[in-house]
């Protein structure tokens, strides 16, 4: 069956998003608990990249299907879940990347749809917070982006995406720049 990738963002409604969303069916992975245990060879690097002993994955559709079988513990060990077995995958910072932004209104009435790079799109809101981490490993680093995209799995939003924000958000309030979606205000920082 081919894969065929959701339309543009910029040419759908909110309401549209919010269906294609809906029609989304993942896996029930966070109920899934077999007991067969094995390494998947599988590595995401920090840029998003997803790769098996060693070479790219760079079929889209099969970054689509193992983004499915994805869950992360409390302890921060990333699994690719079916229900009969469990394999690890090295995540080197974020699983997702966000690759692209729409928004729709302004202010308190404004809503924020993030694609991913596995093509999901995920609606910023009380439930998809969008916040701002520290990077232990780069003393002095400002904090870097992440929105949670379902459980413990999480989206580092590339470079353009947060640039993108900051400005909105700049614009608004300059001096405590932060951004209203669906109703939920995310801090993007004291100084951008």
């Amino acid at each position: 069956m081919p894969y065929t990738p959701p339309p543009d963002l910029a040419s759908l409604s909110l309401a549209e998003i919010a269906e294609l969303v809906k029609q989304r069916k993942l896996p029930p992975v966070d109920q899934w608990n077999p007991e067969a245990q094995s390494d998947s060879f599988m590595r995401i690097t920090a840029d998003g990249r997803w790769f098996h002993k060693g070479g790219q994955i760079k079929r889209p559709a099969m970054i689509r299907a193992f983004s499915s079988l994805l869950r992360c513990d409390d302890d921060g060990q990333h699994w690719l879940v079916t229900p009969y077995e469990k394999q690890s995958i090295e995540v080197e910072d974020a699983p997702f990347i966000a690759v692209e932004v729409r928004t729709e209104g302004e202010g308190d009435n404004r809503q924020l749809v993030l694609r991913l790079n596995s093509d999901d799109l995920v609606l910023l809101d009380g439930d998809h917070p969008l916040v701002m981490r520290e990077q232990p490993q780069e003393d002095g680093a400002p904090p870097l982006p992440y929105v949670n995209v379902r459980g413990n799995l999480w989206a580092k939003l590339a470079r353009p995406v947060y640039y993108e924000l900051a400005e909105m958000a700049l614009a608004e309030n300059a001096d405590s720049p932060g951004l209203w979606s669906s109703g939920s205000y995310f801090t993007l920082g004291s100084s951008i």
